[in-house]
């Protein structure tokens, strides 16, 4: 298995001077926010690593782990969805996350991936954390992306509670979004359900660092913060995830595909992401247990210094076999 880099110091609480902040804009003309790391004059890097995160995820939390890939000699880029961080809103308010339908999120993704693609060499890796795994999973399965290999850190592939199928939450989710505007939220406060913000962290991760860190740049940046997801959101992911529980759409995946995910997680179902990962043909997971909350890649060093390392030992292999 691959070594992740030595350990090392890191602010978390600044933009790296090798990464450069910018936007990017989607066919529609809606402006996104990106974050690059290219690698250092003249350096030719291993390969280009896309990062995708996770539903009221911001990059600025993932500034360590994508350093550190920086580091090891890969070109790194991350974006915002649209409707989230600094790239807008797609509801009525600042602070519920809203979507009509996840193809606006995949189409997005299409258009910015071929654009990267094709801007830095290969070999072309995609990561994503928890929603943003799940779109990728869903670009790759519908054949709008390709990436020489493909890395999802705890998918949402099924939300809470796990011991519900999709096909009773789906018809029940959009009953209730037909209620009223859909673009209400679905809970109060946090961006994540049933929590308190004193019981958030405990959703999240073990490491109180990496958690003060994320705090840290809320209040820097104040227009990162987003709260609950709307009706329409769940009604969306619900019917996202229906589509990719299908019958012979994961069995089609021809893409090298490591999964990631713990059976400690609260947010997403971690029954779910181990049907998918048994329904990939090239498909590999990694299990953690009680020691592991939802944010594997920001969780305490014996955790996260693992997660690395398979991560790095999947894509060495992947590309040498691809």
């Amino acid at each position: 298995m691959s070594e992740p880099a030595a350990p090392f110091a890191f602010d978390g609480r600044a933009i790296p001077s090798a990464a450069a902040e910018s936007s990017w804009r989607a066919g529609d003309g809606h402006v996104i926010r990106r974050i690059d790391w290219a690698p250092p004059p003249g350096q030719m890097p291993k390969g280009a690593l896309l990062f995708a995160p996770g539903r009221g995820d911001c990059y600025e939390k993932y500034l360590c782990v994508l350093d550190e890939w920086h580091r090891q000699g890969w070109s790194v880029t991350a974006k915002d969805w649209r409707g989230q961080a600094l790239s807008g809103r797609t509801g009525f308010d600042a602070r519920t996350g809203h979507i009509d339908d996840f193809a606006s999120w995949v189409a997005d993704f299409e258009q910015f991936w071929r654009e990267w693609r094709d801007t830095v060499p290969g070999p072309h890796i995609c990561v994503g954390h928890s929603m943003g795994g799940h779109i990728l999973l869903r670009a790759v399965a519908e054949r709008r992306v390709r990436p020489d290999a493909l890395v999802l850190v705890a998918p949402m592939l099924g939300l809470n509670p796990g011991w519900m199928p999709t096909k009773i939450l789906l018809p029940l989710s959009r009953a209730i979004a037909q209620l009223g505007d859909p673009r209400r939220p679905a809970w109060r406060d946090s961006e994540l359900p049933f929590s308190t913000a004193g019981a958030r962290m405990a959703l999240l991760t073990h490491d109180e660092r990496f958690y003060a860190d994320e705090e840290w740049w809320r209040k820097e940046r104040p227009e990162l913060g987003m709260g609950p997801a709307s009706w329409g959101w769940i009604a969306a992911a619900l019917n996202s995830i229906a589509g990719l529980e299908r019958p012979g759409v994961l069995e089609a995946i021809e893409v090298p595909v490591l999964i990631l995910g713990t059976s400690a997680d609260r947010l997403v179902s971690w029954p779910a992401i181990r049907r998918a990962a048994a329904r990939l043909p090239r498909g590999e997971l990694v299990a953690f247990g009680r020691e592991a909350r939802h944010e594997l890649l920001r969780e305490a060093p014996p955790v996260r210094t693992r997660a690395m390392a398979e991560i790095m030992d999947f894509i060495d292999r992947s590309v040498r076999t691809s």
